[in-house]
């Protein structure tokens, strides 16, 4: 399959978010075709300097969630910039954007002003607390939105500290929502031939993965616990002390409990009356822990893992960066990934965490941009104009 054959060839969005939500959103749209033009204020958004570490002068951060979209720098502040950022909007398919409420009507390219012109476009606007609502003009980071909105609360060792996750999740799941709800939006504008506002938020992207945390309290008043690796309901689950590092066992069920007492050598306690259901087990998670973490520091993670590989009973080891990133299952299934840049040259990627069967959706895809890289092109393609006509960025 060509790269023109992607479900979204030939859509046109206007990125004119920053940070880590709205352009991971972006990014997964220029994934599957869409011609992505990145908005970037002077000097550029605010994650190429995030570091270190560095590639090439851009952070990290930036890497991780701009590839396969073109650049423009062009300064909102001026009369220039506005006009030529409403004239972007006007032509656009869809504009995703993350600015605070007041600061996009004061640009003139809020959804009113733009739909009047352009009535099929697909507003998506990102936020850290909702569109609308007593606390709509707050600001928040990911950290911040976990802490108030009861992640943060549920997660840690148990008596111990409240920890944020270990990466930004909720700017991710965040941007997913917004390629989701855009993806649907286009769908209907298939159908109608009318745009809408797609709304989303941290806040609203974290209340729903609270998912079965959210309903405990909702169903039963119960406010959970931090259970570190531990799980609530299910013992033995968590992560063990081998001999030489660490291993997560999931043998809660009762159709793996007893294979894996068998494996670590422990028949007796299949038939202990303290530890032989489920709802025992639970009741005496510390007592059966005390057991099983001795067993389990005998053996070296290999070892063990064949052992318990032999029984059925589901484990993992808990592997770091270079050790996921070396593994057989995930080099077989492209997920790591290298693009060509003419600037800086070879840029790593991570791959695509869906494939499809009708293309590949990693064909033609191309590294991050150089702050305006693509600029004159993209004027000339969407606007007709042969010549960069931006605001000083001075």
């Amino acid at each position: 399959m060509s790269v023109a054959r992607k479900p979204l060839h030939g859509l046109k969005v206007l990125d004119l978010t920053r940070f880590f939500a709205g352009p991971f959103c972006t990014m997964h749209l220029g994934d599957l075709g869409a011609d992505v033009v990145k908005v970037e204020a002077p000097g550029g958004d605010l994650t190429r300097r995030q570091g270190p570490p560095f590639l090439a002068d851009n952070g990290m951060t930036f890497l991780a969630a701009n590839r396969n979209k073109r650049s423009i720098e062009l300064d909102a502040k001026t009369p220039e910039g506005r006009r030529l950022l409403k004239e972007l909007a006007n032509v656009a398919d869809v504009v995703v954007e993350n600015f605070r409420p007041p600061v996009i009507k004061r640009l003139g390219i809020d959804y009113e002003t733009i739909s009047a012109i352009n009535p099929g476009v697909i507003y998506a606007s990102l936020s850290a607390l909702g569109a609308d609502g007593p606390h709509a003009e707050s600001g928040g980071f990911d950290i911040t939105v976990q802490a108030e909105f009861g992640f943060m609360s549920i997660t840690g060792e148990k008596n111990g500290k409240p920890i944020k996750q270990g990466t930004s999740v909720f700017d991710l799941v965040c941007g997913l929502y917004a390629f989701g709800g855009i993806l649907a939006a286009l769908r209907q504008r298939d159908a109608t031939g009318e745009g809408q506002v797609i709304e989303t938020s941290l806040m609203e992207a974290q209340l729903a993965f609270l998912v079965d945390a959210g309903m405990e309290y909702l169903v039963a008043g119960n406010i959970r616990d931090r259970w570190g690796s531990e799980h609530s309901q299910v013992v033995p689950y968590k992560v063990f002390a081998t001999a030489d590092g660490e291993m997560v066992i999931a043998a809660g069920y009762q159709s793996v409990y007893e294979p894996f007492c068998r494996a670590i050598g422990r028949e007796d306690l299949i038939s202990n009356p303290d530890y032989s259901t489920q709802k025992d087990r639970v009741r005496n998670r510390h007592r059966l822990y005390e057991i099983i973490d001795v067993e389990i520091r005998r053996h070296s993670s290999a070892k063990l893992k064949t052992m318990l590989d032999a029984a059925g009973v589901p484990n993992a080891p808990v592997n770091d960066m270079a050790q996921v990133f070396a593994h057989p299952q995930v080099l077989h299934r492209r997920m790591s990934l290298s693009l060509t840049h003419p600037v800086y040259g070879a840029v790593p990627t991570i791959g695509p965490g869906v494939k499809y069967s009708a293309f590949d959706i990693t064909e033609g895809w191309s590294a991050p941009p150089v702050l305006g890289e693509g600029a004159e092109d993209v004027l000339a393609e969407w606007l007709g104009s042969k010549s960069v006509e931006m605001a000083d960025a001075g």
